[in-house]
C-alpha cells in the first residue's frame, strides 16, 4: 500500500552525491563504486539476469551480486566492480584529462 504524502513532506532535489545530500562522509571513490554499481544493475536488468545467472559470469555467488545490487559496497574494489563490467559485455574507456592549475581534478562515470 502506497504512503500518501502529507503536506508538510518537502521533496529535495538530489545534487548527484547521495552521500553529501544525506550529511555523510564519503570518498571521491565512493561515488565512482556507486556510478560503476549502477551500470553493473542496469547491464544485468538489460540482460534480463538473474542475480545466480549475473554471479555465475561475474565469477561471485548469488549472494553477493544482490549486495551490489543492493548498494552494499563494501568490500568491492572500483577495480573489481570495473572487471564485473568487462566480464558482462561492457567496455570501460578510461580517459585522463589536461592538468587542471586551478583546482583538484574530478571523477567521472558516463554510461554508454
Amino acid at each position: 500500500m502506497a504512503k500518501k504524502r502529507n503536506q508538510d513532506d518537502q521533496v529535495i532535489e538530489s545534487s548527484g552525491n547521495v552521500f553529501a545530500d544525506l550529511g555523510l562522509p564519503h570518498a571521491p571513490e565512493d561515488m565512482l563504486k556507486v556510478n560503476i554499481a549502477r551500470a553493473i544493475a542496469s547491464t544485468i536488468n538489460k540482460k534480463n539476469l538473474t542475480q545466480a545467472a549475473a554471479g555465475a559470469i561475474i565469477g561471485v555467488d548469488q549472494a553477493k551480486v544482490s549486495a551490489l545490487l543492493r548498494g552494499r559496497l563494501t568490500g568491492f574494489s572500483v577495480e573489481r566492480l570495473v572487471m564485473f563490467l568487462v566480464k558482462l559485455g561492457r567496455d570501460v574507456d578510461i580517459t585522463i584529462s589536461r592538468e587542471h592549475l586551478n583546482r583538484e581534478g574530478k571523477i567521472r562515470v558516463k554510461a554508454a
